[in-house]
């Protein structure tokens, strides 16, 4: 299943729904906001399949982009393919 993230209007990256998940999951525990960590959860378990960052509070979406750009590469690097670590650098580089 493909799955999809808005990072910001015009820029969205699309992935499979693995990497997706792998994705939020990664910063589900990371977020100091509990309802935005609560709803990414929820994005995951109901395998929505899509996550629209410009739709969160703004707080929010500086806190995602700062934790894309900080240690995801690292994390993927350990756990992941590097095709899959290859989709995540593009991801990182949308943020921007």
């Amino acid at each position: 299943m493909a799955a999809l993230i808005m990072v910001r209007p015009g820029r969205d990256w699309q992935s499979s729904g693995g990497l997706f998940d792998w994705t939020l999951e990664y910063l589900i525990p990371r977020l100091t906001d509990p309802t935005t960590a609560e709803w990414l959860r929820t994005v995951v378990e109901e395998n929505l399949g899509s996550l629209w960052i410009p739709d969160l509070p703004y707080e929010a979406q500086s806190e995602i982009y700062q934790l894309l750009r900080a240690d995801l590469l690292r994390a993927a690097e350990r756990e992941l393919p590097e095709a899959a670590v290859a989709e995540l650098r593009e991801l990182i580089a949308l943020t921007y």
